[in-house]
């Protein structure tokens, strides 16, 4: 999961790559800027707009990004810890750029507005662990089902194909949770450096996704499996239990919070192999 301790181990691992320096990171990250993205090739024209959604708890604001023409598979993504802001747009909008319909939702709604994380992903994340704890298994499979809801009212979304969901950090266990919410509608999840997929209580993340009908892409940090080793093999053995085909990988050298272009520990080889591997699932999952 998600810790100060963390982070600043991970930024030592970062700097001693000598990428960049801290202080370098210090000024991109306070300034709220993302590191650009490689572009999409054949990239479709997109629409893109900022969109509230009405749920049992409130009102969420989020950001909704999809093709100009036609209709394409709707995704839903879950951000990390840091929340709805302008690296999770564009990581949205480059899934929309490759062909579909994209939702990148606040999480913490109930508590705030984004953005939620005053520093963007340098925000300590002491400051933030409040707005984590309110979220729990009720919260996710409430938001999960009007999120969902949301993207089949879209005229944009394909409803005659699967959707999928995506989840970073702590946005792993919500992806999760969304397949187990909506087993008949969801055909592809992925958790990138996700926290808390696997506990030792029955309503563990893995095995609520386990009685899914999804197919899975389970990227997960060296350090990560460094602390929890035995994660990767209880969810090998759950999802073959319940024949439901997953890749799971470890990416080595790659440590937790890879993915967004923001991150302090940003590894841009290993982020863009998720991101095919990403592109691969959903293209085998959601095309029919």
């Amino acid at each position: 999961m998600c810790d100060q301790d963390h982070f600043d181990d991970d930024l030592k691992e970062f700097e001693a790559r000598g990428t960049v320096t801290r202080r370098q990171f210090g000024v991109l990250l306070g300034a709220g800027v993302a590191m650009m993205l490689p572009k999409v090739v054949d990239a479709v024209a997109v629409t893109e707009s900022e969109v509230t959604i009405k749920t049992p708890d409130g009102t969420c604001d989020a950001y909704f990004v999809h093709p100009a023409t036609g209709t394409a598979p709707g995704v839903l993504v879950w951000p990390d810890i840091f929340g709805l802001r302008p690296a999770f747009r564009q990581m949205g909008k480059r899934l929309a750029e490759s062909g579909y319909s994209v939702l990148v939702i606040n999480p913490f709604y109930r508590k705030m507005k984004a953005p939620t994380a005053a520093k963007g992903s340098a925000t300590p994340i002491p400051e933030l662990m409040p707005l984590a704890q309110s979220l729990n298994e009720t919260t996710t499979f409430t938001d999960a089902k009007a999120f969902v809801g949301w993207l089949d009212m879209q005229q944009s979304v394909a409803k005659n194909r699967k959707v999928g969901t995506q989840g970073y950090c702590m946005g792993g266990p919500l992806a999760f949770r969304t397949a187990a919410a909506m087993p008949d509608r969801v055909g592809a999840v992925a958790s990138f450096h996700g926290g808390g997929l696997v506990t030792d209580m029955p309503n563990s993340p893995h095995l609520q996704a386990a009685k899914s009908k999804a197919q899975f892409l389970i990227a997960i940090a060296d350090n990560d499996d460094m602390r929890s080793p035995n994660d990767k093999v209880a969810m090998k053995e759950t999802f073959e239990k319940a024949k439901l085909p997953a890749e799971i990988e470890v990416y080595k050298g790659a440590a937790h919070g890879w993915c967004p272009p923001d991150s302090g520990v940003y590894n841009e080889p290993s982020a863009e192999k998720a991101w095919s591997r990403l592109l691969a699932l959903y293209s085998k999952a959601l095309s029919t």
